[in-house]
């Protein structure tokens, strides 16, 4: 197939920012701010409530993975206060609790050292850019991009908390596309997940870069196979341009 690649679609964890700390004792700290947050504001939850949630959040992720559907960090906090009996906590109380969590855990993503100028260089060759991101909040992932100054190369910024669909589901792939009014073999995909990234690319007719710098075992041959493979964002540009 002929391509003319002018438009780009990035993911954001683990291809534009990295985690810098394992996750899991920032999790604790940020489900405790979540609870303590809570009760700040009125809504008596128990003592274990952080530990609760924070089950509930790895069977909500088991869940997610397996329907490609999102229902966001905020539905499962609703449903988990209204199961014990909190059934009119407002909106704006659970979006600040919501905001004592990913306060804690936004520091612990960093920017990857050279996609600042991998954007610049896309932008100044003429590339259209947008960002397609699995996660649980919209907000949480607009104040990241805005945290590390990237929000302004991207025409938008679509998560799956916003659309409802989780990559690989072709779906999300779609929607991004129909931002630009533009068919599948004239975009890119760039993204550090097999399933997600490069098969969901794939099976829409995209054009998909596997970056493998954040990828454990990333040097035996995997199952799926991507079009073109970097181990750094300094590389896209190049591989980009080679395409026709």
């Amino acid at each position: 197939m002929n391509r003319f690649i002018r438009a780009i679609l990035f993911d954001l964890g683990g291809t534009l920012m990295y985690a810098r700390q394992p996750w899991e004792p920032i999790e604790a700290r940020a489900g405790q701010a979540l609870a303590d947050h809570l009760r700040a504001r009125g809504v008596e939850v128990s003592p274990t409530f952080a530990q609760e949630f924070r089950a509930r959040i790895a069977d909500y992720y088991d869940e997610r993975e397996q329907s490609l559907f999102e229902t966001t960090y905020f539905s499962v906090v609703r449903a988990m206060l209204s199961k014990r009996g909190h059934l009119h906590v407002t909106e704006p109380v659970i979006r600040s609790a919501l905001d004592a969590l990913y306060s804690i855990t936004q520091k612990n993503w960093r920017l990857e050292e050279d996609a600042r100028l991998m954007l610049k260089m896309l932008e100044a060759a003429g590339y259209r850019m947008g960002l397609v991101s699995n996660a649980g909040d919209d907000k949480d992932v607009q104040q990241l991009t805005e945290r590390f100054q990237i929000a302004r190369y991207f025409d938008f910024i679509l998560t799956s908390a916003a659309c409802g669909y989780r990559k690989p589901h072709p779906r999300i792939f779609e929607m991004a596309l129909a931002r630009w009014n533009i068919p599948a073999q004239d975009a890119a995909m760039v993204g550090d997940t097999l399933e997600a990234d490069i098969l969901g690319a794939q099976n829409v007719g995209l054009f998909s870069v596997w970056i493998t710098r954040r990828v454990p075992h990333a040097d035996e041959k995997p199952r799926i196979q991507p079009d073109a493979r970097v181990a750094t964002l300094s590389e896209v540009p190049r591989v980009l341009s080679r395409i026709t």
